[in-house]
């Protein structure tokens, strides 16, 4: 019997469920012949009030999946469809994971989401075996913390439990040990849930399923006639995304597969599978070898964002006029470009100095990295706090990076903008010559001591120096 957890952060919902069966179907996890936890988010579990679960508590509840008290009392595996790579596929759905339970983060009133990967089949599971590999698993543990500490919106990943089964893939050695991951997120409404509907020539369920997001996502837009409301919708989550975009291109990262039922309403970035962060400024470096095309390379992410956007608006013509949506989606790009700019300054510790001067900084410091392929990451950690760090980049392994008219352009323009916090340079990580990183070559690194002789030393070790990293950017 697990007992009910008594902190006061912990407040169940059952929210989804009130859209009705049309929407999802009542599943059942795999039963699995292992269950070895491997990572336990403990800092979002205190968020959501499951901090003091024992570890034989937590695999219960995220290895077997038996309810979280006052939750759905059986998961639900959602329906959606999407357009994958530009083409239309209306076979889609969980079809390896389920919305497991919901729960309000009480410290800003949100609905969260504790949604699977790797839970076994589905009504929508096609021909796969409803499995996620122990690698993949791992991928997403270390991105999701990487990117949260980078100030990405992003899911979290709250638990992965290694599950004893050998499965066969294409993209890895098989066979290979298999995994559970939960993601803790803010909604699983993705523009493809709307699609399906859209498709099905369903209007009654897209105004439904609009009335309960805004309801639930965003409250401040539930006024006026339904006309008015979606069209506010539409630019509320072109706003979002476009903030996520340009948090992505901050960060120099590749999400690899940004199809539209990878992107959700709240503009939170998810599902990770071939992600890449980028070692230089390259616009056409790709994450995934199966996009041959590049069509979700680095540079056109944004092109990509508002692409998938408009299958949104298309989804509500029945609601609204095609004036008002195609106007709502003009919020993306002034968005986009606002946030871009204030992020390079806050990755840099900088202060606004106000759009035209700040879209002028970002400018620079993007030629700096454009210009003389400096390292991506250490670029950043090299400058930050601005001028304040002339010394500490003169000693850079990228000092010769910074020997250019480029970062001289870069420099007069530091000048311009008043620092945040001086008092974070004397944090010990930035007392190091290089930052945090995570290239590809060093994930790999990270799983081969796990797969060869289960050591997760490497994983544990960079998971540290990522809360490293988090702390001094606090």
């Amino acid at each position: 019997m697990i007992r009910m957890p008594v902190s006061a952060d912990y407040c169940p919902e059952k929210r989804h469920a009130r859209l009705g069966g049309e929407f999802f179907d009542v599943v059942a996890a795999a039963q699995f012949p292992r269950h070895i936890l491997r990572y336990r988010n403990q800092r979002w579990a205190a968020r959501v009030g499951l901090a003091d679960l024992t570890d034989a508590e937590w695999i219960a509840h995220f290895g077997r999946f038996e309810a979280l008290p006052g939750c759905f009392e059986a998961p639900l595996a959602l329906r959606y469809h999407g357009h994958q790579f530009r083409h239309y596929n209306h076979e889609l759905g969980d079809g390896r994971g389920f919305l497991f339970a919901q729960l309000r983060d009480v410290r800003d009133n949100r609905l969260l989401d504790l949604g699977t990967k790797g839970s076994g089949q589905t009504p929508w599971s096609r021909r796969g075996d409803g499995r996620l590999t122990l690698k993949g698993g791992v991928r997403e543990a270390l991105a999701t913390e990487m990117l949260e500490a980078l100030g990405v919106e992003t899911s979290k990943s709250f638990s992965l439990i290694e599950t004893g089964e050998a499965l066969a893939r294409g993209d890895e050695p098989s066979p290979t040990r298999s995994s559970v991951l939960v993601r803790l997120s803010h909604s699983h409404i993705r523009i493809g849930t709307f699609q399906r509907k859209a498709h099905l020539q369903d209007t009654q369920a897209i105004a439904r399923l609009l009335e309960y997001a805004i309801a639930e996502y965003k409250p401040w837009i539930a006024e006026g006639p339904i006309e008015a409301r979606a069209a506010a919708f539409v630019e509320d989550t072109a706003v979002r995304v476009a903030r996520m975009g340009a948090q992505w291109m901050a960060a120099g990262f590749v999400h690899g597969v940004l199809n539209t039922d990878n992107i959700n309403i709240t503009g939170e970035s998810f599902d990770y599978g071939p992600w890449r962060f980028a070692p230089i400024y390259d616009s056409m470096f790709t994450a995934a070898y199966f996009d041959e095309q590049g069509l979700y390379a680095f540079g056109r992410q944004p092109d990509s964002l508002a692409w998938n956007l408009t299958r949104l608006a298309e989804c509500l013509l029945p609601l609204s006029s095609q004036a008002a949506l195609e106007k709502a989606l003009g919020a993306f790009e002034p968005t986009l470009q606002r946030e871009f700019a204030l992020t390079i300054l806050r990755r840099l510790g900088l202060a606004s100095s106000g759009p035209k001067e700040d879209a002028q900084f970002a400018k620079a410091f993007l030629e700096l990295l454009v210009a003389t392929k400096a390292p991506f990451e250490q670029t950043f950690f090299d400058w930050y706090c601005g001028a304040m760090s002339e010394g500490r980049a003169a000693l850079s392994p990228s000092a010769e990076h910074y020997k250019t008219p480029e970062c001289d352009a870069l420099r007069a323009r530091m000048s311009e903008h008043a620092i945040v916090d001086a008092a974070r340079l004397h944090h010990p990580y930035f007392q190091r010559r290089e930052p945090c990183a995570m290239l590809i070559d060093e994930v790999e690194a990270i799983w081969a001591p796990i797969a060869g002789l289960d050591d997760w030393s490497l994983f544990e070790s960079k998971l540290a120096d990522i809360a490293l990293m988090r702390e001094a950017y606090m």
